[in-house]
Order: C-alpha cells, then sequence, then structure tokens
C-alpha cells in the first residue's frame, strides 16, 4: 500500500477463502503508472478467509472485520470510508483481473474523460464468454417478462434482450445506464455527489441504484472493454441459494418503490410484487430440484 494511491479496491469477502485469494494475486500484480491500495471487508466469514488474509497477504491487505454479515453495499461503504484513493474499484473475490495494467488503464482513461463517475470493464465467465454487466435501467414489460413465469414461455422476449442489451456486441467503449458491482470503478468526487451505497439493499439491486444516482446528478456511466475481468458468480451467493433469491426479489421491489413512489406507476405495485413473487418460487423450485 502507499501514502498517495491513486485507486481504492474495495472487495467484500463472504466464506470465499480460496477465491479470495485467487483475485488477490491478481490485484497485487498490478503494474503500471498507477498506485493502489487494497481494502478487504470480511463479513463474518467461517472458512478462515480473514486469517488467511493476515497470514498471506498482512503487508499488502487492509482487513476489515465484521461480526456480522452486513452485506454488500454496507460492507462496500465501510471501505469507501477508510478509502485514500481518487477512485474506488469495487471488485468481487470471485473475479480475477485478467491483465496486469487493468487499472492503469482505467485510470488513464478516468482521468482524460472527467465527466465519467463510474468506468465498468468488460465482465466475462472464466470460459471467455460474455456477461451482460452493462445493461438499461429496467423497464415494467422487461421486469414481467425477466421476473415471471412468462420468461418462460417467451425466453427470447424483446423486451429482455433490450434490457441486457443483447443485441448489442459489446466490443466498443459506450455510455451505458447501469454497470454491475462486481467490477466497478467509481470517481470519488462522485461518490461525494451522490452518496454511498444504499445499505437498504442487502444483496443486489445497489449498483443499478447507485448508477441511477449517477446519472441523475450528471455524471457518465461508461462501459470499457478495453480492459476485462473474469468473474465466476455465485462464490458467496451460491452458499445460501433461496435466501439470496428472497433478497433479489426485495431488492426489485424495493428498487420499484424507491423511484416510482410519487408517480402513477406506483399503483403496479401489487402487480411487480406477485410477479416477483411467482418468480422466485420458480426459481426456488429448480433450486431444490438442481440439489
Amino acid at each position: 500500500m502507499t501514502n498517495n494511491p491513486d485507486v481504492t479496491i474495495s472487495i467484500v469477502n463472504w466464506n470465499t477463502q480460496d477465491e479470495l485469494r485467487e483475485c488477490l494475486q491478481t490485484v497485487l500484480i498490478q503494474n503500471g503508472s498507477i498506485r493502489f491500495e487494497v481494502i478487504v471487508v470480511d463479513n463474518a466469514s467461517s472458512d478462515g478467509s480473514a486469517d488467511m488474509v493476515r497470514t498471506e497477504f498482512a503487508e499488502k491487505v487492509k482487513l476489515i472485520l465484521n461480526e456480522v454479515n452486513r452485506g454488500f453495499g454496507a460492507a462496500h461503504n465501510q471501505a469507501i470510508t477508510e478509502s485514500r484513493g481518487r477512485y474506488v474499484f469495487l471488485l468481487n473475490p470471485d473475479c480475477r483481473i485478467i491483465d496486469e495494467k487493468a487499472l492503469s488503464r482505467m485510470v488513464e482513461y478516468m482521468d482524460s474523460h472527467l465527466d465519467i463517475g463510474m468506468l465498468g470493464p468488460k465482465v466475462v465467465y472464466p470460459d471467455g464468454r460474455l456477461q451482460f454487466s452493462a445493461r438499461r435501467f429496467p423497464t415494467f414489460a422487461a421486469a414481467l417478462f425477466r421476473h415471471t413465469p412468462l420468461g418462460r414461455f417467451f425466453p427470447h422476449n424483446r423486451f429482455v434482450r433490450k434490457y441486457l442489451m443483447e443485441d448489442w456486441d459489446h466490443l466498443e467503449t459506450a455510455d451505458v445506464d447501469w454497470l454491475s458491482g462486481a467490477a466497478l470503478m467509481i470517481r470519488k468526487k462522485t461518490i461525494e455527489e451522490i452518496g454511498l451505497l444504499d445499505e437498504r439493499f442487502f444483496m443486489y439491486v445497489e449498483d443499478m441504484d447507485w448508477c441511477k444516482r449517477a446519472h441523475m446528478h450528471g455524471w457518465r456511466v461508461v462501459y470499457y472493454p478495453e480492459v476485462e475481468v473474469a468473474h465466476r458468480i455465485g462464490a458467496s451467493s451460491d452458499q445460501k441459494v433461496i435466501p439470496m433469491i428472497h433478497e433479489h426479489r426485495k431488492s426489485m421491489l424495493r428498487y420499484f418503490l424507491k423511484y416510482n413512489a410519487r408517480s402513477v406507476k406506483v399503483l403496479l405495485t401489487p402487480l411487480v410484487a406477485l410477479g416477483l413473487w411467482l418468480m422466485a418460487q420458480s426459481r426456488i423450485a429448480l433450486a431444490k430440484r438442481e440439489r
């Protein structure tokens, strides 16, 4: 770590010791013109993650220990509050930074585009397949087809394709609505203007909400495929599949109410809630069959 970092890398961990180790290894070999610090916030892991960080990365990583699992947003906020970088890079422990100059490239790009508040790399699965980490804000139609059983009958409907930006090749840098918090760089000045992550979202949707607030304050949110990050997905959430399905449902409903409480769309709340509940039940049934 350095006294004057350009970037603070914030990693929230819950029982992903092996994934976290590999993630930190790819972080700590970053080179180039930038300086960085690494903060790991451990959400009361029971798998020895904290001891591993203390033993193997004691001089290079700052460790914050929570006695309970505070959730994704609240834990990242702890790191952000103690960060010293001009930028904060949220990174999931099941991510691997592919390029050794990735951080340097992202910082240089944001330094040369001062109107960008958030920058997200291209995110791929470990086998190289594209993840749809850049998306449009959800519409009611997209939510209806993606979060209800209707999606099974119309799996390639245009509403979900548009939401996920499936018809775009993801090869060019572009302004987007929102970016996945699995790998997301944000300018510290942007945080000072829009605030920290909304801790009412325990898991899921807090990244969408953050990007929404960035847009509302006039900041650009940009997808930057010149940098790639591999993301396994689910290293933590797969340990408690059914509770996480319920958390996603609650977060989607909370987001809907947060931005529609004062519009006529609030009248759709019962329908939205029913759709999310039906989709949750469908996903739970599928998860039970796969056990």
